[in-house]
């Protein structure tokens, strides 16, 4: 330890070419020191940067990213209201379409319905007009016993002629012998229901028109009067004449002039024919 110590120099003393060299290795190492700073702090500034960059782009995208998110967010509620508008629509739409149906169904079984009435309305009116066929065939054969009857399209005429009820020239009295067959014919007229009794008076030629027009109307009214009389409503019966127009058989003997002279009865079913429709102004018209 002492030759050590004694090979060394003494503490505190050093040679002036040592201490320069230790300074210019401190400046050195200083100066190293510095610039080994300065470059970190330049990487340091580098990367600093990079990363502000790198932090603005990032920052940049994530607002563009926003946009596009509220956009595509506005877009999908715009969708889903008009999504929610379509079903409100289609929803209303099949309750119309429900309620057509429910219409058109009770439009078909209204039809049906309707159809079927009118359907037995027919077959009624058909049976009906089967009955009123054969009551007016029983009728004509009782009533041509009487007087001469015959059909016509509208029911049944009676002819009180001369030879059943004659009319003597200028005259419109019923004759006592006559008034028997004209009972008779009341007795079976006040049988019928539902029809319609009209007399029509007519004259020969002898005369001028407007006279024979009085007459024949006071002879429809001497018969009408007397069924009357004898129990027919006087409702249901109209009287008209026809002067000397429409002669049954032309000519001007005596025999034709009196077959001329003549009362018509028509019998006419006006429940059938005439309801809600005016009366034939003459019996056996169209």
């Amino acid at each position: 330890m002492v030759l050590l110590k004694d090979m060394s120099q003494p503490d505190g003393e050093q040679t002036p070419a040592m201490g320069s060299r230790s300074r210019d290795k401190v400046w050195f190492l200083g100066w190293l020191l510095l610039a080994i700073v300065q470059i970190l702090t330049l990487f340091h500034l580098r990367a600093l940067n990079r990363l502000r960059s790198q932090v603005a782009r990032l920052s940049q995208q994530a607002e563009a990213l926003q946009a596009r998110l509220s956009e595509v967010e506005q877009r999908s509620q715009a969708e889903a209201q008009q999504a929610a508008q379509a079903a409100a629509s289609a929803q209303l739409a099949a309750r119309q379409r429900d309620q057509a149906e429910d219409s058109r169904a009770k439009s078909e079984s209204k039809a049906q319905a309707a159809q079927q009435q009118a359907t037995l309305a027919e077959q009624k009116a058909e049976e009906y007009r089967n009955q009123r066929e054969q009551e007016l065939a029983r009728l004509q054969q009782v009533l041509g016993q009487i007087a001469e009857t015959r059909r016509t399209a509208m029911g049944l005429v009676m002819t009180l002629g001369s030879n059943s009820v004659r009319f003597d020239f200028d005259k419109a009295e019923i004759k006592p012998e006559y008034r028997e067959t004209l009972s008779r014919v009341a007795g079976v007229l006040m049988t019928l229901k539902g029809y319609s009794i009209y007399v029509y008076g007519y004259t020969d030629d002898v005369g001028t028109q407007e006279y024979n027009q009085k007459l024949s109307e006071r002879r429809a009214r001497a018969v009408r009067d007397y069924l009357v009389h004898a129990g027919l409503d006087p409702g249901i019966i109209v009287t008209k004449g026809f002067g000397k127009s429409d002669p049954r058989v032309p000519g001007d003997s005596p025999q034709v002039r009196a077959t001329n002279r003549r009362v018509e009865i028509g019998i006419v079913d006006s429940t059938l024919h005439f309801e809600g429709t005016l009366p034939p102004t003459k019996p056996g018209t169209e």
